[in-house]
């Protein structure tokens, strides 16, 4: 019998991505997504669809020192960025921040094709994310059970991959997502608090056993 996803938690509210010049790579992969851009004061900036906030971009004084162990994979007929390197079915590009990220050939304008983050333990980081997504756990092209499909949030046929490295991690993701969720329930299954919400933010800031970073809003923020 096929099984059955659990009950999710927590749901994909949006990705954010930290930059030096957030108005420049805001306009940048708003270009390339077909995204409606805002930019604010204060220069961080919000990209939409159709009025949804998908994608956020905050500025951060620190530059982009590391590969980036989160990055995004794109599906597109053309194929936007910097070359670094062409691999089996596709190329490694860069945006003009040299933030990494994957081509794969689509049939049309670029689209998010996958979330991609890297781990020592991807099998066990996918098994932990799954339940609270409510997500399906489905072998990556090793036959390791490290992607995970139909997670609450997620457009459709949109996956999160977690790709094998040997590499220690070292600072702070350039990357991060952002989940309604209640953050007690993250931190029962084991997710560490690394802020709480104060009169300043409006989120919890936690960490999930990789030490990725995310932040939680209430879900009926």
């Amino acid at each position: 019998m096929p099984s059955i996803a659990p009950v999710p938690v927590a749901a994909m509210k949006d990705l954010c991505l930290d930059a030096a010049d957030p108005s420049r790579a805001a306009r940048w992969w708003g270009g390339v997504l077909g995204l409606d851009v805002e930019v604010s004061g204060d220069g961080d900036a919000v990209l939409r669809d159709r009025g949804r906030a998908v994608f956020w971009v905050n500025g951060v004084p620190e530059p982009k020192t590391v590969k980036n162990r989160v990055h995004v994979d794109l599906r597109a007929a053309d194929t936007p960025g910097d070359l670094l390197s062409r691999q089996d079915g596709f190329t490694v590009r860069a945006d003009p921040e040299g933030n990494e990220f994957c081509v794969f050939p689509g049939p049309g304008a670029p689209e998010l094709a996958a979330v991609c983050t890297d781990s020592p333990d991807p099998a066990a980081i996918a098994a932990w994310w799954a339940p609270l997504l409510g997500a399906r756990v489905e072998p990556g092209p090793d036959g390791v059970p490290r992607y995970l499909a139909g997670g609450a949030g997620f457009a459709e046929g949109v996956l999160w991959k977690f790709v094998p490295v040997d590499d220690p991690r070292t600072v702070k993701n350039r990357w991060h997502w952002d989940v309604y969720a209640e953050p007690a329930d993250l931190v029962a299954a084991g997710a560490v608090v690394l802020r709480e919400r104060d009169d300043a933010i409006r989120w919890t800031v936690l960490a999930d056993p990789d030490g990725n970073e995310f932040c939680a809003f209430a879900p009926s923020a």
